[in-house]
């Protein structure tokens, strides 16, 4: 029995560890950037490494160590989780300008090709806001409104594949409303807004569903806890969201304003 609970154990950091390593590959790969960038160009903005960085520990204490371990267990920790990974690091990352550091860079020759990309139909159309909404809200509900909660904890690599969704998910909804890096085919602010509100919406609705509607095998009183997290603690962050792309509107429409962290699209 105790070597049966030691390969669980073994097994559960091994999932731990493939999924927060891309993290940790990405936060030194961009530290790194930003070095060789300082050397040769301007001084690269320390706001948005720090965004970076922060952004990067919020995935990762939700990945790896004793909280993760917490949320495989306790559904508000759980929910807590999720705001970390799929919507607070997510932002953070996105304000980093990751890609507008990687293509000041790198070389020319090089840079070109991932404008390119940048400019596939297919990255337009997963950015378009109601197709990010749908793979990021719709996924959501698809996950606590139907057995694959409690499927995802059954099978790692379910588990895997959701956390990558839930982040990648986020993320894709996040840079869909707000312009940070360039962003080719560029949704009008009056549509995005829109959009924004009627996913916002969409989320707080599930959580007032998850209150009254528990996940199977989640007992009442983490479910309503955890529904309440995700009700209060969304808004938070949902607030910076739409602080930041009515910011975005304004500066646009009032001209240039002097900032070093939020440029206008």
């Amino acid at each position: 029995m105790h070597s049966h609970e030691s390969h669980i154990q073994n097994f559960s950091i091994l999932m731990q560890l493939i999924l927060v390593l891309p993290f940790f590959i990405s936060l030194i790969s961009y530290i790194v950037a930003v070095y060789y960038s300082n050397q040769h160009k301007k001084s690269w903005s320390h706001l948005r490494t720090v965004s970076w960085i922060l952004g990067h520990l919020c995935a990762i204490i939700t990945l790896i160590g004793p909280f993760a371990e917490l949320t495989h267990i306790n559904f508000s920790a759980h929910m807590v989780g999720h705001l970390l990974l799929g919507m607070l690091a997510p932002l953070l990352i996105a304000l980093a300008a990751p890609v507008t550091l990687l293509l000041r860079t790198i070389p020319v020759k090089m840079a070109r090709p991932i404008s390119r990309i940048l400019r596939n139909s297919y990255f337009s159309f997963v950015r378009n806001p109601i197709i990010a909404s749908i793979l990021n809200i719709g996924g959501l509900w698809l996950l606590y409104t139907t057995p694959l909660f409690n499927m995802m904890h059954e099978s790692s690599l379910l588990f895997i594949l959701i956390h990558v969704h839930i982040f990648l998910a986020g993320y894709l909804f996040t840079i869909a409303f707000i312009y940070i890096d360039p962003t080719p085919h560029q949704q009008s602010y009056i549509f995005r807004s829109i959009v924004l509100l009627v996913a916002l919406t969409a989320h707080s609705i599930l959580s007032k569903y998850i209150y009254s509607h528990p996940p199977s095998h989640v007992p009442t009183e983490q479910a309503e806890l955890g529904a309440m997290i995700m009700y209060y603690g969304g808004d938070a962050i949902e607030i910076g969201l739409v602080y930041l792309l009515f910011y975005q509107w304004f500066k646009k429409t009032r001209g240039p304003l002097s900032t070093k962290f939020i440029p206008s699209s």
